[in-house]
């Protein structure tokens, strides 16, 4: 078959095919013995076949349930980490000149800001790259991208990279370059495929649709410049005007499942969705899953005829919702068409999976509209605001920006008091005001702090974000036989790694059953803000009283947390148990979308850990 995708690629740079990544994949085949070739368009699809092999991966036998998935691509968002994230060093002095200049602006006056206070700033503009790299590489590995060639996902994947922040005025990105600040560029899944179906029919030297058949247009498409045609694309797909979001008086339309795509894209395109479902080759994707529902509301030229503007939209894939997005910030559902959402909702069989989604987002809303009026909130309001209970959940693939913006208005400290019910000399923040009367500590940690404060229900390093987490759970008195029976009764999936571990001599449990009383702690709660090695994170937990745990607490608090939120991990402290290779494993409890894992985490001492990575330590006895 042509190799038109490859030979794009070759085109844009006739030295890709002897770029390290790509003679790695050549050695590689040679040492298995498998053919290779030296053709620049050969060596590349070689190397793309490899790429897509990864984000990929066939199951492993026998363990089916394994997302080697998910394990690959979080091995892949670490290599991009250490590649293409800022480093501490090369963040330029001019950034921190610019605070301290918008400290004065703000009425700060002339503040000098401390290697502490760089740090967090420093941390900051890390933690923001890395959240929007991984947006990229959540889509482009995920089944809504399927439709997009390898080799133009690699086109557009590395033109990001070379993108800052986008400049509206000039209507293009800067240049990212190694003391860049910025996060990467915004993901705007519509505008990225309209480049992609474009820069497709280009490569395959298709004939251009009319509706891209534009002198500028063409002129971008022919320099292929990714950052070029994306500025182009964001500017094409503008949103609708903020009067018309107002409006919902509209009606729901069905796309069926295989039936022409084409009405579905053109009902989408320029109204600046958002969604992917705007690119030909996705929505064509899409309706080959299922059935395709989308929600309408008339704008100011519509009164006459049928509704026109995108609200809401409802993806069917075998026969159950797949997904629902919305046009607000992230794709969430926006406030004004969530009843409609909702009442929707009620005519499919697995509805009631998104109730929790829907009372989250009418709760907030109805924050949003009590915080407008400067009206005051409850207990409840603040209690479900700070996420005392339960995390926010929306529809869009991050977190509504909403709760931030919101937390940003108020006094945390005033609000803590209300939450906790305490007033002001009840609520410690260092040790030197802890007494007999406090009620609930917010501040840095210090030596038996766990045990002198063992008897407060709310212990922070800040509030709401540095909540500490306790677990009394029962060890001891089960087999390691026992222990895997019971795990896989219960229907938690075990990784190879962690069977490993427990078959290991140095796993061993007590006969007699005894209490345990567990600490889970942040790297940063223990005063690493830019991260810390595991060495210095156990000695630094050594000096707060809290000591290692037994090997058996990681089975035994997998069972207790059967309803752990989808998408949180954290690791047990342990003397680390080699696993196969000799590597030093320590026990990782997780859920994704495979379930709910007892896996194992690499933990070598001198490995460094990120500050928001999560470890339970078991208080002294």
């Amino acid at each position: 078959m042509p190799k038109h995708g490859e030979q794009f690629l070759h085109q844009k740079d006739s030295k890709l095919h002897t770029t390290e990544p790509i003679e790695n994949t050549q050695a590689r085949l040679k040492s298995k013995e498998e053919k290779t070739s030296q053709k620049p368009a050969d060596k590349i699809e070689a190397h793309l076949t490899r790429l897509k092999d990864i984000l990929n991966p066939e199951s492993l036998e026998k363990h089916q349930d394994f997302d080697r998935k998910e394990r690959n691509i979080n091995m892949l968002k670490k290599n991009l980490y250490k590649d293409v994230i800022i480093k501490q060093e090369d963040i330029p002095e001019s950034y921190y000149e610019n605070q301290r200049r918008l400290a004065r602006e703000q009425g700060y006056g002339d503040i000098e800001l401390t290697n502490e206070m760089k740090s967090q700033l420093t941390e900051v503009i890390i933690t923001d790259q890395e959240t929007t790299l991984d947006g990229w590489v959540d889509y482009l590995s995920s089944p809504d991208s399927k439709s997009f060639p390898m080799w133009a996902k690699y086109w557009a994947f590395n033109g990001m990279l070379k993108l800052s922040s986008y400049d509206k005025e000039r209507k293009a990105f800067a240049k990212r370059r190694k003391d860049t600040v910025a996060p990467f560029a915004d993901l705007n899944r519509e505008a990225l495929a309209y480049v992609v179906d474009a820069i497709v029919k280009k490569a395959n030297k298709e004939d251009v649709p009319e509706q891209i058949d534009n002198p500028d247009f063409q002129k971008l498409l022919q320099g292929a410049n990714f950052g070029k045609l994306y500025s182009y694309a964001i500017e094409k797909v503008t949103p609708t005007e903020e009067s018309e979001l107002t409006s919902t008086k509209g009606e729901w339309v069905k796309y069926d499942q295989d039936s022409d795509h084409m009405p579905l894209v053109e009902s989408l395109q320029g109204h600046g969705t958002g969604w992917c479902t705007a690119g030909e080759s996705t929505a064509q994707s899409q309706l080959q899953g299922g059935d395709f529902h989308v929600y309408y509301s008339y704008g100011k030229d519509d009164k006459k005829g049928k509704p026109t503007i995108p609200r809401a939209a409802i993806r069917m894939e075998q026969g159950k919702i797949a997904e629902i997005r919305g046009v607000a910030e992230q794709q969430n559902v926006d406030s004004c068409i969530s009843p409609v959402v909702q009442e929707k909702l009620t005519e499919f069989p697995d509805g009631k999976e998104y109730e929790k989604k829907t009372e989250d987002m009418k709760k907030l809303t109805e924050i949003e509209r009590k915080t407008e009026k400067n009206q005051k909130l409850t207990k409840p309001d603040l209690i479900f605001l700070y996420e005392i209970d339960s995390p926010i959940e929306g529809f869009g693939y991050q977190t509504d920006p909403r709760i931030q913006e919101l937390r940003d208005k108020r006094n945390s400290k005033e609000d803590a008091l209300i939450v906790f019910e305490c007033s002001p000399e009840q609520i410690a923040w260092n040790r030197e005001e802890v007494n007999e009367n406090t009620k609930a500590y917010i501040g840095p940690l210090y030596t038996n702090i766990f045990k002198e404060l063992s008897h407060l229900e709310h212990t922070y390093t800040e509030f709401p974000e540095g909540r500490i987490k306790r677990y009394e759970i029962e060890i001891g008195g089960k087999t390691v036989e026992e222990l895997e029976k019971e795990l896989q009764e219960k229907e938690f999936k075990i990784s190879d790694y962690a069977q490993e571990m427990m078959k290991s001599p140095d796993f061993t449990t007590s006969k007699k059953p005894e209490q345990a009383n567990l600490v889970r702690l942040k790297v940063k709660d223990l005063g690493f803000e830019s991260g810390a090695t595991l060495e210095q994170i156990y000695a630094k937990a050594e000096e707060l009283g809290l000591e290692l745990c037994p090997p058996e607490v990681g089975p035994h608090l997998r069972l207790e947390l059967g309803d752990q939120p989808e998408g949180e991990y954290f690791c047990v402290s342990t003397k680390q148990i080699s696993g196969s290779g000799g590597r030093p494993l320590v026990f990782d409890l997780n859920r994704g979308a495979g379930g709910r894992w007892l896996d194992a985490r690499w933990a070598d001492p001198g490995l460094r850990w990120y500050p928001g990575d999560e470890i339970v330590f078991r208080s002294s006895k």
